[in-house]
């Protein structure tokens, strides 16, 4: 096929995936807070990713300031010392793309030690009485904020958000003008959570060019003094109800929280109501009405939009956000992983979020709804979301697909120089940032798990490590965080927590026959388990293990397949006289195993690995590997550019075979 049609063809769709996708763009337009007009000094209409960064939680007092900032890049990270703070930067860079894509003006893909950004902005004149806070949703890797010279923020960690209030520093209000400076440090020799992001100079193998610096929206918010600052919405559909945690900056005395339940269309369902001047973060049960329980689940997107409000003694509105809703539950049992009370078997896609032009950012809201329409057209119903924190936009599009995700942090870079049974070395930083990805993304149904940690290759031997102090700090914060859904220590490879909840492996063997055996044990409770086949021979108690034993829990093969194919390269590699097809040239193209002979071989091991997964009915999903090409790896169901590669419409064939563990 043709790689230049990207959008699903309506008429060559199944009708309930046209209905879908409908649905979707009508509740957008219900739910999503308007766009951000341009900063004064960006053209109207040239505001690159206008949208608000934040669906689940808008006001309509903000401001993005993406767009053209003055930036340098510190090679030696001496810029302090030269004097970066106090003076113009010699560049121009397009915010919020990386300074390694080309979407940026920048383009270099060297190591980038540490880069500086500068920028003058004007608060609105008609924010009087609203405090502004400065507002970065991602930036790589270790950020230092200045404003107006002074220092208002420090953050480590590349994928979640940290803000700074303005209205400490003295001369800052309505119509003040600030000077914005940040210097964001990206050592790419250290032990840091960096997901897919490459060490060594190219791309390579698995992973991919590096982004440093600012990565997503960077705005301007104008809140009250008495301000609502996040919202914990955990649903029960047992009793039809939202639990709802609002924290709050403070207590004013005769205060009271106000939530409000609508359906997308406008009609009022439900509202609570509790004093807000008691307890610093109240709390309150919304009830749904038995007549009005709508319930989201795969591919049913249903969802209730809420207005939260903090009024005072007499009723006037002090703050007020808008938000939304799902209900939905998941449930353990045995093997069973159940979604809404029913074995729903999860027919997942992994999900590298990354663009040719824009690396980790995406490009727009329609290049992520193209992946997720994409996965569906193929009969996938979720993704593992895979080695990054998304940007909210992703879970938003996917709450309005019903489109089935686990939220999983970019952990990859905890390799550190140890010996072999202390190699991965996680940082006391790799715990801080995922608390605060929970904490971001703890209200999206979407979200059905959560996985700390991928991959973790080490040993398990008679020693505690540093891995087993982190795998457990991961989980426990988890289940603290939110003890609504279940929790994956770790992806693959080093499960370090006895008895947690969700039990998984990763095999890309790609033999079917072989495949088959491997996958057999679950039966008997010996699942195919990721191992070390030989420790050294120096280290006591080491069998070549890199898991404590199965439990029992639910267990899924959380990556396979990965076949690699690309017709272009297959063409020249069979042209070759060599006709190399063992994997040699992966410095331009990598998969796994061998690579397929024609598409046609492709489809075959693709039906031949799928239905060896949907055939056990103890397997209660999968994740296929993957999503699209991504620069060198040639194993996505679509290129890079998202143009088809493959026949979406025979792959979900395959995936439409009713799953044995969805069998009564």
């Amino acid at each position: 096929m043709r790689a230049t049609d990207t959008a699903p063809d309506p008429a060559a769709l199944p009708e309930k995936l046209s209905a879908l996708f409908a649905r979707a763009e009508e509740l957008a337009g219900h739910l999503d807070g308007p766009p951000s007009a341009a900063s004064p000094g960006d053209a109207a209409g040239e505001l690159p990713r206008p949208e608000h960064p934040r669906p689940q939680f808008h006001r309509p007092t903000w401001l993005s300031l993406n767009g053209s900032w003055q930036f340098e890049i510190d090679q030696g990270d001496s810029g302090r010392e030269r004097g970066l703070l106090d003076r113009e930067l010699d560049s121009r860079i397009l915010v919020p793309f990386a300074p390694e894509t080309t979407a940026s003006g920048i383009g270099n893909r060297d190591f980038l030690e540490a880069v500086w950004y500068r920028r003058t902005v004007t608060v609105p004149a008609d924010w009087e009485g609203l405090r502004p806070i400065l507002r970065f949703e991602a930036v790589d890797h270790e950020a230092t904020v200045w404003v107006n010279g002074t220092e208002v923020a420090r953050h480590r960690g590349g994928f979640t958000p940290f803000s700074a209030d303005l209205s400490t520093l003295e001369g800052v209000g309505a119509g003040s003008e600030l000077t914005i400076v940040v210097r964001a440090r990206d050592p790419h020799d250290v032990a840091q959570a960096r997901g897919k992001q490459s060490t060594w100079f190219h791309a390579t193998h698995a992973s991919y060019h590096r982004t440093t610096g600012i990565w997503q929206t960077v705005w301007l918010e104008g809140v009250p003094a008495d301000e609502i600052r996040s919202l914990r919405i955990i649903p029960s559909l047992a009793s039809g109800s939202f639990s709802i945690d609002a924290s709050l900056s403070r207590s004013t005395p005769g205060t009271r929280l106000e939530v409000v339940a609508s359906a997308p269309g406008g009609q009022e369902v439900a509202r609570a109501e509790v004093r807000a001047d008691l307890d610093l973060a109240p709390h309150l049960e919304l009830v749904i009405p038995a007549e009005h329980v709508r319930v989201w689940g795969p591919g049913e997107p249903e969802l209730y939009a809420l207005a939260v409000r903090l009024r005072d003694a007499e009723g006037a509105v002090l703050d007020e956000a808008r938000s939304y809703a799902g209900l939905r539950s998941t449930s353990l049992n045995g093997h069973e992983f159940r979604i809404n009370g029913q074995k729903v078997f999860q027919r997942l896609v992994l999900d590298q979020g990354y663009w040719e032009h824009t690396f980790m950012t995406s490009p727009s809201d329609e290049a992520m709804t193209t992946d997720i329409r994409l996965a569906y057209e193929a009969g996938f119903n979720g993704a593992r979301l895979h080695q990054k924190v998304f940007e909210q936009r992703m879970l938003f599009w996917a709450d309005l697909h019903g489109y089935l995700t686990w939220g999983e942090f970019g952990d990859w870079g905890a390799s550190g120089k140890g010996p072999m049974g202390d190699n991965q070395q996680p940082t006391a930083s790799f715990v801080a940032e995922w608390v605060q990805a929970v904490a971001r993304d703890i209200n999206h149904p979407s979200i059905i798990g959560w996985c700390p940690l991928n991959e973790t290759h080490q040993v398990l031997h008679d020693r505690l490590t540093q891995l087993d102090d982190v795998t457990q700090a991961m989980y426990d914060a988890t289940k603290l965080a939110d003890p609504s859904r279940p929790v994956l220590d770790a992806s693959g490879y080093s499960h370090r927590v006895r008895g947690a909840d969700v039990y998984d492996s990763h095999s890309y063997e790609q033999d079917v026959e072989a495949f088959r055996a491997e996958q057999a044990g679950l039966a008997d409770g010996t699942p195919f388990v990721n191992r070390r086949e030989l420790a050294p021979d120096d280290m006591p108690f080491a069998d070549g293990a890199f898991s404590l034993a199965y439990a029992g829990q639910p267990y899924f093969v959380s990556e396979y397949g990965g076949i690699w194919w690309n017709e272009e390269e297959a063409r020249r590699a069979a042209e070759a006289a060599a006709g190399d097809r063992t994997g040699n040239d992966q410095a331009v193209s990598w998969g796994y195993g061998e690579r397929v002979r024609s598409e046609e071989e492709l489809y075959e091991r693709f039906e031949g690995l799928t239905r060896v997964l949907l055939e056990d009915p103890l397997m209660f999903g999968y994740c296929y590997t993957q999503m699209t090409d991504v620069f060198q790896e040639k194993n996505g169901i679509v290129d890079f550019e998202r143009g088809r590669k493959l026949d979406l419409a025979r792959l979900r064939a395959v995936q439409e075979n009713r799953a044995a563990y969805e069998e009564d």
